[in-house]
């Protein structure tokens, strides 16, 4: 992981787990696909990654998993996509299960708005000329089923939500930046 400036580094120390995908790399830039189309990204497609875990906590209940650019220029980030009450039983999503219609997501699962106000997942978009951004694919282990948050919550409020229950947590960053 890409240490410097961690969202995750003032949260309290979990046990760490394994996550991989097929469509992103660790450290490396995003592909076209998971940039944002929707914010005017030349070949941006909105395609969520391919997600893959192992190795989490066996007590765990359900999943969190969220996409997150710390270097955003707001102040506060950027939340890309956030889904809530993942079954323990799941431990992969499909490439583009963030495509809004929740078809791809599993039964029960719960999409929040992004920053976007838009319930699926939003590519990454840095600004041009704003350098390299970070994008923090997070998958976290809770010791609840469901995580108690309204369907229109913020992914802010998740985190501060699912905060007392976690378990253990996978992270995999990836880049963008786009020429100014």
């Amino acid at each position: 992981m890409i240490a410097e400036n961690d969202p995750f580094a003032r949260l309290p120390e979990v046990p760490r787990f394994t996550l991989a995908s097929k469509d992103i790399t660790e450290g490396q830039p995003l592909p076209a696909a998971q940039l944002s189309g929707i914010f005017g990204v030349p070949g941006g497609g909105d395609v969520s990654p391919q997600l893959s875990w192992s190795g989490a906590p066996e007590e765990t209940k359900s999943y969190v998993v969220t996409v997150y650019d710390p270097d955003a220029p707001t102040g506060s980030g950027f939340w890309h996509w956030a889904v809530a009450d993942i079954p323990p039983s799941v431990t992969e999503l499909p490439s583009d299960a963030g495509n809004g219609t929740r078809d791809l997501l599993p039964p029960g699962a719960l999409e929040l708005p992004n920053d976007a106000r838009t319930a699926r997942y939003v590519g990454g978009a840095p600004p041009a000329g704003h350098g390299r951004h970070r994008y923090f694919v997070v998958v976290q282990a809770l010791d609840v089923e469901r995580i108690g948050v309204h369907a229109d919550a913020t992914p802010a409020f998740l985190g501060f939500t699912v905060g007392s229950h976690v378990l253990g947590r996978a992270v995999l960053v990836a880049t963008a930046e786009t020429a100014g």
